[in-house]
């Protein structure tokens, strides 16, 4: 169903109406980059929409590869792409699945307001996934909604949004949870972050998978 409805929004809605398509990068991703803290090396994001974050961590020298659903999203990450002479990759594939589309490893993986679409019966899934392609020493950060932002209603952990998309909000507890199966967690934060229209709180997490 959520497939569904990414693929119309994509479809027929103009980029610039999509709520979360942001060209300029996060300043959680920019801070990370210009500080060193993640250097330049093989990187993926999941959830990457028309994949302007990927085309920015190309620009800052990263070996950078996109990864969403939405055959339309990826079709228009890859013209957007060669308009502005980015060299990356983009890989249509469903981050639940087997995601043999994806034969590579990483240091560096990079979800940006995925999470909240994901239902906790399928988190698991997911982050075993992320853990999968990402090599010993990486690191990888995810934000998404928390239970304390007042938007779409303010109330609940599932909301409906104007699109007909239904989020999840979640409550730092259980991102340590889930997470702390798997990595160690260096942050984890409620925070505040700019949006499209206007600002919204997010757990932000950076977490490593240790050496084995």
């Amino acid at each position: 169903m959520i497939k569904d409805q990414m693929e119309k929004i994509y479809s027929s809605i103009s980029p610039d109406k999509i709520p979360w398509n942001i060209e300029t990068p996060p300043d959680i991703l920019q801070d990370l980059i210009e500080t060193g803290k993640i250097k330049p090396c093989k990187a993926i994001e999941f959830g990457c929409g028309i994949g302007n974050y990927v085309i920015y961590l190309s620009s800052k020298g990263f070996d950078a590869t996109g990864v969403d659903f939405s055959n339309t999203a990826i079709k228009i990450a890859k013209k957007s792409a060669i308009q502005k002479s980015a060299i990356c990759n983009f890989i249509t594939a469903d981050v639940l699945g087997e995601m043999a589309e994806i034969q590579q490893k990483f240091e560096f993986a990079y979800d940006w307001e995925l999470l909240h679409h994901i239902f906790p019966k399928d988190r698991k899934r997911y982050i075993e996934n992320v853990f999968r392609i990402l090599n010993p020493g990486g690191y990888y950060v995810s934000v998404c909604f928390s239970i304390e932002s007042p938007h779409f209603g303010g109330v609940g952990k599932y909301r409906k949004t104007p699109l007909d998309t239904t989020l999840y909000f979640s409550s730092e507890s259980e991102m340590a949870s889930l997470f702390g199966k798997l990595f160690k967690i260096e942050t984890l934060e409620t925070v505040e972050v700019k949006g499209k229209f206007e600002p919204h709180k997010v757990i932000y997490t950076l977490l490593i998978k240790e050496n084995s």
